[in-house]
């Protein structure tokens, strides 16, 4: 989720299920989402985030079969997988038509230069952007393991790089999704959905 602040003015910017739904007014004719697992992501997750963005975009969302994470993006001296690198794979690789979105998921962590770490990286305004599961997890931090928070953590993530992947910047709501997560706490802070401008700006940009 944390949109890579670096990279801001950058644009940071098989066997298929499908989940669309017309909540909180966002009926648009347009592509639908493709959800792309990278490496061993738990299908139940995926199938989380698959209803969490039918809901709050209204399109239809489809999953892939889960690719391998590509080696060459991985930094053996931080142990961590390069962001950016993992997107340019994913423009190269996956095919999409031109007004379908998708959403990288994996569980590596990951990091973009002149940052420690990011939740998620996107294309602001373009096809394609990835959220890691890894720092989502309770266990993480040495904690007891809570699905129900992961799961929501999870769910905020996918919806905030979406979000910017249809347009959408950074909210100074401290309650909407679209809002800059500095750590997880500012994420566990907000809610998982738009806040009325958000959404508004949103319907405006699909028209």
């Amino acid at each position: 989720m944390i949109f890579a602040v670096a990279l801001f003015f950058l644009a940071i910017a098989s066997g298929f299920l499908s989940y669309g739904s017309k909540e909180d007014g966002l009926d648009r004719q347009r592509g639908k989402i493709v959800l792309q697992p990278i490496g061993n992501v738990e299908r139940a997750v995926v199938d989380v985030i698959e209803r969490e963005l039918g809901k709050k975009f209204g399109v239809k969302v489809e999953q892939r079969e889960a690719i391998k994470v590509p080696g060459e993006t991985f930094d053996r001296i931080r142990g961590q997988y390069v962001s950016s690198e993992i997107l340019h794979k994913l423009r190269g690789s996956a095919t999409l038509d031109e007004r379908d979105k998708m959403l990288g998921i994996t569980d590596v962590d990951l990091y973009t230069e002149g940052l420690n770490f990011v939740f998620g990286e996107a294309e602001l305004g373009g096809q394609r952007a990835i959220i890691s599961l890894t720092r989502l997890h309770q266990s993480f931090y040495s904690l007891p393991e809570d699905r129900t928070i992961f799961l929501e953590r999870a769910k905020k993530e996918a919806v905030h790089e979406l979000g910017h992947v249809f347009g959408l910047v950074h909210c100074p709501d401290p309650e909407c999704v679209m809002h800059f997560s500095n750590s997880l706490q500012d994420t566990d802070g907000k809610s998982a959905s738009f806040c009325p401008r958000c959404r508004e700006h949103l319907e405006k940009l699909e028209r």
